[in-house]
């Protein structure tokens, strides 16, 4: 889905967003509250420009329009693989754009992130990995690192590794596999506006949670290895956390 059809779905009530070039911005109505819509298109390559840009606009929404929900639209080929970003430290950009958009979330903004075509590696990890809540549409492409070039980097052969992805969503890439790890929230099939005012709510009542846990000395904080370990997909991220905590050990699995 092109992102001006995505946009019109998820925005009835009407948009401002615009793009340059491969970086969108802007903002949308979601039933009463106005939201900063911030991302990417045309399986965008991150270097250091359009990191910056992203940066740029979460700051300018969390200093201008305090507490305003913003929405990280994902579709990204990963960092942009040139000497030159390199040479300029990519690495830095890239985690400078994670630092903002947990800014934006400690600063009281709801962030959600919607993988609606491809994300890949670091573009997406500094993005709708770091949203208070991720998901994606049916049809998205995500993967840390595909097969091929898992097996040039692990030594592992190819053939083993595939037959690992049958059975262990780790090695598998695809919207399904990343539920299954607790890395996205849910998979919307229909009805986008809907979903999005929902995942808006939802993330606003996990904040009054959080905070009348921690008032009352319960736990909060970021549940995605509990979805994991609840989904089956990632069974040893959530039983680390707890031993770590307890200050004791962890029992093998």
């Amino acid at each position: 889905m092109d992102w001006k059809t995505l946009a019109a779905t998820l925005f009835p009530l009407g948009h401002a967003i615009g793009a340059q070039d491969d970086f969108l911005s802007g903002t949308a109505q979601v039933g009463e509250q106005t939201i900063a819509v911030i991302g990417t298109t045309g399986h965008a390559p991150i270097g250091v420009e359009i990191a910056l840009a992203q940066a740029k606009a979460v700051l300018q929404t969390v200093r201008e329009a305090p507490g305003r929900p913003i929405l990280i639209l994902v579709d990204t080929q990963g960092q942009r693989l040139r000497h030159r970003d390199e040479m300029l430290g990519i690495n830095s950009y890239m985690a400078h754009l994670g630092k903002c958009v947990d800014l934006a979330r400690r600063q009281g903004h709801a962030v959600i992130g919607l993988v609606y075509d491809q994300a890949l590696s670091g573009g997406f990890i500094t993005s709708g990995l770091m949203a208070d809540a991720c998901y994606a549409l049916p049809g998205a492409t995500i993967r840390v690192m595909g097969l091929p070039a898992m097996a040039r980097i692990t030594k592992v052969p190819l053939e083993t590794l595939t037959e690992l992805a049958k059975s262990n969503p780790v090695f598998a890439p695809g919207p399904e596999n990343y539920l299954r790890m607790g890395g996205l929230q849910e998979i919307w099939h229909d009805d986008l506006a809907r979903r999005l005012a929902e995942a808006l709510r939802l993330v606003e009542d996990g904040r009054a949670a959080e905070q009348s846990g921690a008032q009352s000395g319960g736990p909060a904080g970021d549940r995605r290895s509990a979805l994991g370990l609840a989904r089956g997909g990632r069974l040893c991220a959530q039983p680390v956390i707890d031993a770590i905590v307890a200050g004791g050990h962890v029992r093998p699995a």
